[in-house]
């Protein structure tokens, strides 16, 4: 089922939802299980999963010179995707990203997960690898993700790159794409992230996630903002609760959000990790019941592979 239509059936009530990462090379789909069961009781219509592109190391060889390696951290989205669905009967969600993927890479897997069943794409262009100072995209592949967003949609109407393919078969995703309460990182100002955003819904996104916040009044200044300027779309919120003292300074640099004095503050003061966990629960369930209030569609967790806080968050909420 598409989220559009999971947020009809809901009729005005929100519902719960979280994200998680493909476990790293080497586990098996037990542990993905192992956080998803925990979640399980409280009914989540769908669930994301992340997808890591492929990074490059260089290894030096015994002649002094450097040999290019490719690395992948986090296979499986495809298969993970495909394991939710038959286990849980939830829609899982697989992020499709711009780098990495060349045009024709983007239409097999797409192909793919059509042939699964998958009713629902996150579309994203992703970051730079480490390796890059800046994004790159592959030589193919798009640039911005409303390109992406263009694609995936002409799929849905049958149109394929190889023009000359007979009796097309049309896919039916339904296409989100990411939101951002503070802007993107990259983007100049607010007006030109939103005037990014409209070119993807333009495109044909169907839903909007956004990036994790800390700050309420971020969400409902952008959700203002984008209303003002025409969009329509539901806005889901996306939310994290701080787990360690660590997440401080990674949080802000890593995904240009802005923490709330108040919340540093409660952090500072804790002696160890537990007693920040307990912090990082209470804030997030005073954020959620502040946005249940407001009658948002979902409230959408980043989980982080972790379901302990986000179990002890919905126990209070759903």
């Amino acid at each position: 089922m598409k989220v559009t239509e999971h947020i009809a059936n809901g009729n005005g009530k929100t519902q719960f939802s979280f994200e998680i990462l493909p476990p790293l090379k080497g586990q098996n789909i037990q542990s993905i299980f192992d956080s998803i069961d925990p979640l399980m009781e409280f009914n989540p219509p769908f669930i994301d999963v992340t997808y890591h592109r492929e990074e490059y190391v260089y290894k030096e060889m015994e002649n002094g010179l450097l040999q290019k390696q490719v690395v992948r951290k986090r296979p499986g989205t495809v298969g993970i995707c495909a394991a939710i669905q038959n286990k849980y009967n939830v829609d899982a969600i697989p992020h499709i990203l711009c780098g990495g993927f060349t045009k024709e890479d983007t239409e097999n897997f797409l192909i793919d997960l059509d042939f699964l069943g998958i009713d629902n794409v996150m579309a994203l262009r992703g970051d730079a690898v480490k390796t890059e100072t800046y994004f790159t995209p592959d030589k193919e592949g798009h640039s911005y993700a409303n390109g992406l967003v263009k694609q995936i949609d002409a799929l849905n109407k049958g149109e394929y790159l190889d023009e000359e393919i007979q009796n097309q078969a049309k896919t039916d995703f339904c296409i989100g794409v990411a939101g951002y309460p503070e802007k993107h990182i990259e983007a100049p100002n607010m007006d030109s992230d939103i005037h990014f955003l409209k070119k993807k819904l333009k495109n044909g996104a169907a839903y909007i996630v956004t990036q994790m916040f800390f700050d309420n009044k971020k969400y409902f200044d952008f959700v203002e903002k984008c209303r003002s300027q025409g969009i329509t779309t539901p806005i889901i919120p996306g939310l994290k609760p701080i787990s360690t003292k660590k997440q401080l300074n990674m949080i802000p640099h890593r995904f240009n959000t802005e923490l709330p004095e108040e919340l540093i503050k409660e952090v500072l003061k804790c002696d160890d990790n537990g007693q920040i966990r307990e912090v990082g629960i209470e804030w997030c369930v005073q954020q959620s019941k502040e946005l249940i209030e407001a009658k948002v569609p979902f409230l959408h967790y980043y989980s982080m592979g972790k379901s302990d806080n986000i179990r002890a968050i919905a126990k209070q909420l759903f």
